[in-house]
C-alpha cells in the first residue's frame, strides 16, 4: 500500500536533468572517477525544486539528485497557469538572471537550465535572459531566487488592504 502511494506521488512528477559532471579523486593507484548530477522536478502546476546528487555511477547521482529536489520544492504563483504576474531578477554568486512575463503563444524563450526549470514549473510563456555566470548551478539557484521572489496578486492585496481588482487595475489599463 504504502509503495503504490509512493509510486504515484513520484508519477506527479516531471524531472529533468539539467547538468552531469564527472570528478575524479586522485588515489595511490590512479584515478576514481565519480559524478554529480544537478535534476530539477516539478509537478507542470506551479511547483518545483532542485537537487544535487553525487556517486560513483551516473545513475545512482540522478536518484539521489531527484530525491533531493522532491524535498526543496518550492510554490511559484503563476498568471493563467501560464507565466508570472510581474517581471523578476534573481542573482546567485555570479549568474544574475532577468525573468519577463509574456503574451500567450509566446513560448519559453531560456537558455538550457532555465528552460529546464520553467518546463518543471509548468510556463508555458516567458522570457528569460542569463547575465554573468553560464555555470548550471549558479543559473539554477538565480532562477530559484528570481521565482521565490515571484509575487502573488492576492498576497499583495492584502498585505495593502486593497481588493485584486485594485492591484491588478493597472495592468489592465497598460494593454489598452
Amino acid at each position: 500500500m504504502r509503495q503504490r502511494e509512493r509510486d504515484e506521488r513520484d508519477n506527479e512528477f516531471v524531472d529533468r536533468l539539467v547538468h552531469i559532471n564527472r570528478v575524479a579523486k586522485v588515489v595511490k593507484g590512479g584515478r576514481r572517477f565519480g559524478f554529480a548530477a544537478l535534476v530539477v522536478v516539478g509537478d507542470q502546476k506551479g511547483r518545483v525544486g532542485f537537487g544535487h546528487g553525487k556517486a560513483r555511477e551516473v545513475p545512482e547521482a540522478i536518484r539521489k539528485a531527484t530525491e533531493a529536489a522532491k524535498g526543496n520544492m518550492i510554490r511559484v504563483p503563476l498568471r493563467e497557469g501560464r507565466t508570472l504576474h510581474h517581471d523578476v531578477t534573481g542573482k546567485h554568486d555570479a549568474g544574475r538572471v532577468i525573468i519577463r512575463t509574456a503574451p500567450a503563444g509566446t513560448g519559453i524563450i531560456a537558455g538550457g537550465p532555465m528552460r529546464a526549470v520553467f518546463e518543471a514549473v509548468g510556463m508555458q510563456d516567458v522570457v528569460a535572459k542569463s547575465i554573468g555566470s553560464s555555470n548550471p548551478y549558479n543559473m539554477v539557484r538565480a532562477t530559484f531566487k528570481a521565482l521565490e521572489g515571484a509575487l502573488n496578486p492576492r498576497k499583495v492585496a492584502a498585505r495593502r488592504g486593497k481588493k485584486v481588482s485594485e492591484i491588478l487595475g493597472s495592468r489592465r489599463n497598460e494593454q489598452a
